[in-house]
């Protein structure tokens, strides 16, 4: 559970308040060390970068508590526990891990392992304006009285989104050249994996494999930013999806599992691209270790370095033009600093690779050196992260898609962006009444909102950004797969829909949300699958999936089938034929009705037949359930259509009773109560959890918050529904609190 970092003061802290910072920070290094692993180790992002940012910002604040208590400890200040500081206080040790860690260690099988000359260090994180301030100060303060103490500049630069690298060349004196020799992974800071062979297959446009040698140089490590730019990223996945093969979730995990390939044949064919933004060893000294360095020797500043290494045909993002601008920038003003990086985060979209904030670093290297570094970082440089929650990009297309009911939804199709390191490419604009009020045209740059598991969607439109010539949409009037034409449902309703039954797209909806995991859970049948199926006219209606055994010989001469996969797939369909009351309601696809309604309409009806039968009073009297509702539910269940769909499904498969766990006790606190889970709980997923609340304690799990909520359950990030529960006078448990009454109750 996420600690309230505010209520823990030095002078005031017990032996309880340590004991409660060691057990959360345990938990976070636990936390951390997965996500890493993940991350720098197999090229996979568990969670969000704004996620993994707040639990490290958390156990940074927590592990500095405990420093500073420390200290109080030692000048013997702080009497903390009412007796001599010296006896009845102890030093809380071992707890500075998050403050020292860089990357994770080499463990992959196949690559050898190569210990960084330097350290490659990370960056501490700044978010908004007063962070930056404090960092100018603080170097300011720093350097008043010396050399450059007054005219300092710092330099702007994009943060790049991909694997860092350092590549090593010594010099050859028979050419006078420097040669390529060695290349490696951040790894952990110190040791990384040799990509030596992978990353020599970069082309050398923008990695020369030899070049000049400088007077007096005799090696250089070369550091910088491995990537591959949006388009190609696209064009990678689409050819992955077309072989069957892993589909890359984001740019930086697509060049990280690139470059780390034990084949260099796979690392060749990928489309990487890289720059250079700073140097680690050269002439076998350490280039941070101050007066002597010999960095000096070539490069008095930042932008001095980058001009040496385009100069020698190494690719520099300074080179990369936007509007007209350099995407580096140096001054040694806050409020220049500032306009920058809103420059960049307004034209983000036209960027042609990933960038995840801005780097800022203090120009010239003297200065560097005399700030020096703390654990894990220099304190001449930090990082500006983007929000992870909003962005700005461009409507490249406005598209309708025809769901499972008809509805005809408009969605933006967007210049992927990179929004807390999840890849955004389309957002609803939920109507056409919407489309009106924003007047949303192709071309248009707009800005998007992507808050916790909600779709994205477009909060505006940026006016003074449009083009000339652009042309208002305009609202269809049939349906763009099956020509029918487009009608209300009812005066009065938003939506336009499809009325043909047999609309392709309708019914393509219905397979696609018919065999999804919340309904009969069979897997593999992909859209791609079930579009192909459809065309071959084996998937009709939903009731053949279970028929689509008189195709198996067929199935297996297919392209991207054979004999395991069928057999996977044949398997997957016989273990569905048995579900439960609650998944079978769901598959049917009955208007308004998701999985928490119909986990509700199961529980209290309990058979299929008792539903049928329900009447408009039985309905609207379940929490949840309001009048439109409802007469969606009765209208369905007295369709000859439906009813003859139902009866063909029964033939197929066997639906279970619903019953609620039978050990539950009814006496405690969540017993047949309405319960809201919200943020990110540390101890499994929230669908884990909704399930736990219903099965061990009866509640009823809801998706949203209202005046008839109960209970809301909150982990890290909660936001508005925490709040509006708060405000509500909603009883709020903590995500310990909740596991407490389950341990409790059952």
């Amino acid at each position: 559970m996420k600690l309230d970092i505010a209520k823990f003061d030095v002078k005031s802290l017990d032996e309880n308040n340590i004991k409660e910072i060691k057990v959360r920070l345990d938990e976070l290094y636990i936390l951390l060390e997965k996500y890493d692993n993940a991350y720098y180790q197999n090229d996979d992002s568990m969670i969000s970068d704004a996620e993994y940012d707040e639990l490290k910002n958390e156990g940074l604040a927590l592990e500095k508590i405990l420093k500073d208590y420390n200290a109080s400890i030692n000048v013997g200040q702080v009497d903390l526990f009412g007796g001599d500081s010296s006896s009845s206080a102890e030093k809380v040790l071992g707890y500075d891990k998050i403050g020292k860690k860089v990357g994770a260690k080499v463990v992959k099988a196949g690559f050898s392992k190569i210990t960084l000359p330097v350290s490659m260090l990370s960056l501490g994180n700044i978010y908004n304006e007063e962070d930056l301030r404090d960092f100018v100060s603080r170097i300011e303060k720093d350097l008043i009285g010396k050399k450059f103490g007054k005219d300092f500049q710092v330099i702007a630069e994009p943060k790049i989104d991909g694997l860092g690298f350092s590549a090593r060349y010594k010099l050859d004196e028979k050419s006078g050249m420097m040669v390529y020799d060695w290349a490696s992974t951040r790894g952990d800071g110190q040791v990384g994996e040799d990509i030596t062979l992978n990353l020599k297959t970069i082309s050398d446009d923008i990695l020369p494999k030899k070049f000049k040698a400088p007077e007096g140089m005799t090696s250089v490590e070369l550091r910088g930013e491995v990537y591959i730019d949006t388009k190609d990223f696209e064009e990678l996945n689409a050819r992955q999806e077309e072989k069957g093969e892993k589909v890359f979730s984001t740019p930086r995990n697509a060049a990280a599992g690139s470059l780390r390939q034990l084949d260099v044949s796979v690392t060749a064919k990928r489309p990487l691209k890289l720059f250079v933004y700073t140097y680690g060893e050269v002439n076998g000294k350490n280039s941070f270790d101050g007066g002597d360095s010999e960095a000096v020797n070539y490069w008095s500043s930042q932008d001095e370095f980058l001009e040496f290494a385009k100069a020698n045909g190494f690719a520099v993002c300074s080179d990369v033009i936007i509007e007209g601008r350099s995407l580096t920038f140096d001054s040694s003003s806050v409020s220049e600093l500032l306009e920058f990086y809103e420059f960049i985060l307004e034209n983000r979209y036209k960027i042609p690779f990933d960038i995840d904030g801005m780097v800022y670093k203090v120009a010239d290297l003297e200065s560097q050196f005399k700030l020096g570094f703390v654990a894990r970082a220099p304190r001449w440089a930090m990082a500006h992260k983007f929000p992870a929650e909003k962005a700005m990009t461009k409507v490249e297309e406005i598209t309708l898609q025809v769901g499972r009911t008809g509805v005809i939804t408009p969605v933006a199709e967007l210049d992927p962006v990179n929004m807390g390191g999840v890849i955004v490419s389309r957002a609803t604009l939920h109507n056409f009444d919407e489309i009106d009020r924003l007047d949303v045209r192709v071309g248009d740059v707009v800005l998007i909102e992507r808050a916790g598991d909600v779709i994205p969607k477009v909060l505006e439109v940026k006016l003074d950004k449009r083009e000339e010539g652009s042309e208002k949409f305009v609202r269809p009037e049939v349906c763009p797969v099956c020509g029918t034409k487009l009608a209300r449902k009812k005066d009065g309703e938003v939506a336009l829909r499809c009325t043909n039954l047999n609309c392709p797209a309708q019914i393509l909806a219905k397979l696609k949300y018919f065999v999804s995991k919340a309904a009969f859970n069979i897997d593999g049948l992909s859209i791609k699958q079930l579009e192909s199926f459809y065309k071959k006219a084996w998937l009709k209606s939903c009731v053949d999936v279970f028929r689509l055994g008189q195709y198996r010989d067929d199935m297996i001469k297919l392209d991207g089938f054979g004999l395991k996969s069928v057999e996977k797939l044949f398997a997957s369909i016989d273990a569905s034929r048995k579900i439960s009351l609650d998944r079978f309601i769901y598959a049917l696809a009955i208007p308004q009705v998701g999985a928490a309604t119909s986990r509700l309409l199961a529980e209290k009806f309990e058979t299929l037949d008792a539903l049928k039968e329900a009447s408009f009073n039985e309905l609207v009297s379940i929490e949840g359930i309001g009048d439109l509702m409802a007469e969606d539910i009765i209208a369905y269940f007295h369709n000859e259509d439906s009813l003859s769909q139902i009866n063909e499904l029964l033939s197929e498969v066997e639906v279970m009773i619903q019953e609620r766990g039978a050990d539950v006790n009814a006496e405690n606190p969540m017993f047949d109560k309405s319960v809201v889970f919200t943020g990110t709980l540390q101890k499994m997923g929230r669908k884990e959890a909704q399930e736990k609340a219903r099965e061990l304690l009866g509640a009823k799990p809801q998706g949203s918050v209202s005046a008839k909520t109960d209970f809301l359950v909150y982990g890290a990030s909660a936001g508005s529904k925490l709040k509006k529960a708060q405000d509500l006078g909603v009883i709020t448990l903590t995500e310990d609190e909740f596991f407490e009454m389950v341990e409790k109750y059952s």
